[in-house]
């Protein structure tokens, strides 16, 4: 393939943004999408968090938001995903009134969770995930003209402030879902089983009213209220996962990642979150370049195994992979030593499972850090530079309440699939 109709990883700073601290890029751009970093309330200009409370903080994170895609020429409404983390879950009002003003008719899909800690002491950090209409081969503008596909139904919960799904290219997001009964608007009664349950037919209801079967989903993150139900979550999930014979004869199940939240919205103690493939693309691509795209899913014996998640799951351009824990392959524990060394064994874990794949640290676009104590960030990140040398990836750093198998650290990476996915022939 020429070299200049080859997808590229494009990472782009602007000086209207927070810098970044030489660990991450404000935006990675591949093929349609672009990743940004997770915005906090920082003023650019001082590097410091801005003065004033929750509205304060929110509205300049998104003004940071705004600044980035100005600097990449692009629009809010490019934004197809929101993800908001909130200190204290009591201020989503107050964010939702900020939300608005950045949002006035068109909204994209969000989920919002609250967290343990935030960096610098934040009250908020906000995500995009962004359409990027012209693709990154460089020279050769792919499909310029895309269009985003927004979609609700009556049939799963609907809010004013976000879309049940909008895709775009070979993607599908879909806003995550509470446990909420569409019908009384209300969370269904019972312990997280049934609230499990409800989240994950929701989902089904959204992926129905756009003709997408369930076993078109990639990637499945969990945030749970209580780590300790996740074995009750997954009693429920292993009815949903795999779901047709097809899948079930390949033994087929999303990549996937486990998050303990502070607390959800309406007191629930479970939302679920999907990104979908989306076979045919959204118009005006051409028939032949949008049908018969197949799910790769891959799992090697060099990374921790998982019967409830694939390790990679590779769709078009883009390969999701699960959250790595500091697992030694070989014994299946966690291994020896402190966050430095649990961080290296997930990067580890992370490196083994894309040179399965033949794909390298250089191919990652996306970083996602989740942290017992948020005071391990910078042990953490001695670590980090020497996978990232050139820091590259955009990049999202939480602290977390608790992880599964005590862990300290628990990272997930999104990665850039150059080759795409191929028709099956």
């Amino acid at each position: 393939m020429a070299s200049n109709k080859t997808n590229s990883v494009l990472a782009r700073n602007t000086e209207n943004a927070p810098k970044s601290i030489g660990l991450h890029s404000q935006t990675v751009a591949f093929s349609h999408y672009n990743n940004l970093s997770a915005q906090l309330p920082i003023d650019p200009k001082s590097g410091k968090i801005v003065a004033g409370g929750i509205e304060e903080q929110a509205e300049q994170c998104f003004k940071n938001i705004k600044s980035i895609l100005d600097g990449i020429d692009h629009v809010m409404n490019d934004v197809v995903r929101i993800t908001v983390f909130i200190k204290n879950i009591k201020d989503s009002d107050a964010v939702d009134e900020v939300y608005k003003t950045f949002f006035p008719t068109y909204v994209p899909t969000r989920t919002t969770v609250a967290v343990a800690a935030l960096p610098m002491n934040a009250l908020v950090q906000i995500e995009a995930l962004v359409s990027n209409g012209e693709g990154t081969i460089p020279n050769a503008p792919q499909a310029g003209n895309l269009i985003k596909l927004i979609n609700n139904t009556a049939n799963a919960p609907m809010s004013t402030l976000s879309a049940q799904t909008v895709s775009f290219s070979h993607y599908n997001n879909i806003s995550a879902q509470l446990p909420i009964d569409p019908e009384t608007g209300r969370l269904v009664t019972g312990d997280v089983k049934e609230q499990a349950l409800q989240c994950l037919k929701n989902i089904k209801t959204i992926l129905n009213s756009i003709d997408v079967p369930f076993d078109d989903i990639v990637k499945i993150n969990i945030f749970l209220k209580n780590l300790s139900d996740i074995e009750a979550v997954d009693e429920v999930y292993k009815t949903f996962f795999p779901d047709s014979a097809i899948a079930r004869a390949v033994g087929y199940v999303p990549a996937r990642t486990v998050v303990a939240v502070s607390a959800l919205s309406m007191d629930a103690l479970v939302q679920i979150e999907a990104v979908v493939s989306h076979g045919d693309g959204t118009p005006p691509q051409a028939i032949e370049d949008r049908h018969g795209i197949v799910i790769k899913a891959n799992n090697t014996e060099n990374a921790p195994k998982n019967s409830l998640s694939t390790q990679t799951v590779a769709f078009s351009h883009y390969n999701h992979i699960s959250a790595q824990l500091p697992l030694n392959p070989k014994t299946g524990k966690i291994v020896a030593g402190g966050v430095k060394e649990q961080t290296e064994q997930c990067l580890k874990n992370i490196k083994a499972i894309l040179e399965s794949i033949s794909h390298t640290m250089e191919d990652v676009v996306k970083v996602n850090i989740f942290l017992k104590n948020i005071t391990d960030s910078d042990a953490a990140d001695e670590v980090y530079t020497t996978f990232f040398p050139g820091g590259i990836p955009a990049r999202r750093t939480v602290g977390v309440s608790a992880l599964l198998q005590d862990a300290l650290i628990q990272i997930d990476v999104v990665v850039s699939n150059a080759e795409g996915t191929p028709p099956q022939l």
